[in-house]
């Protein structure tokens, strides 16, 4: 009776034991699922940290699986070459904006100094004040040595970039609130007071004090001293 009692005890331990990891596997399984979805995210947001931090020749494949906690094969498994998943990385963090940017304008209701603002104050909020913005000076720094990752990067960020401050300008001469003007000159002015706070935020703050330099304020001057004399007498 008592090695039955026994038996049963143990059977009823082993049993009690495959409960647990049926369960486990069952908890286990779903997060493992979100896992593999967020996979594609979290290597992209290791590319970004180490291509901003390292440059794109100096980082490895290994180090953006490494980072991400993932092997290299599975990096491969989403990305083909080191050259497509710094493209992902320029899609993500600056290309993708656009298509909401220009929907954002086109229903946009203010004067056009008030959207002026609003596109500088937009940037440095979604970009200029991330990581991501390091991606221009790294694009600046290595344009000679990789004239495919150059190209692809004018055609997905600047030139829709270009694109949306003509538009903004064309709409502010057509409103007469600007005089006429040469807008393809005229965006540069735009352009590159981007160019310059981010080429100051990830080169020239390590190296200058930075309680004299406000970013955000900076932005505001500056277009405030171009609509002033982009504004119709």
């Amino acid at each position: 009776m008592f090695m039955a009692l026994g038996y049963i005890t143990n059977q009823s331990v082993i049993n009690m034991h495959a409960l647990k990891n049926i369960s486990a596997n069952d908890d286990t399984a779903p997060k493992r699922e979100r896992r593999k979805e967020a996979r594609p995210q979290e290597l992209l947001d290791a590319a970004l940290t180490l291509f901003v931090d390292k440059g794109y020749a100096a980082t490895k494949v290994d180090e953006v699986a490494a980072m991400a906690g993932v092997s290299k094969g599975t990096l491969f498994l989403y990305f083909d070459t080191k050259e497509e998943l710094f493209k992902a990385v320029i899609r993500a963090n600056l290309a993708d904006h656009f298509p909401v940017w220009n929907q954002e304008f086109d229903e946009f209701q203010g004067s056009t100094a008030e959207m002026l603002n609003y596109a500088m104050q937009s940037w440095w909020e979604r970009i200029g004040n991330t990581r991501a913005s390091g991606i221009t000076k790294l694009v600046t720094s290595e344009a000679s040595n990789f004239p495919d990752v150059v190209q692809f990067y004018e055609a997905e960020v600047m030139r829709p970039g270009h694109a949306l401050f003509k538009a903004i300008l064309q709409r502010g001469v057509a409103l007469r609130e600007f005089q006429a003007m040469d807008t393809d000159t005229a965006v540069f002015s735009l352009v590159s007071t981007i160019f310059f706070v981010s080429m100051w935020k990830h080169s020239l703050s390590a190296c200058v004090n930075q309680t004299h330099f406000n970013p955000e304020q900076f932005l505001r001057d500056h277009v405030a001293t171009l609509i002033r004399g982009w504004q119709t007498p």
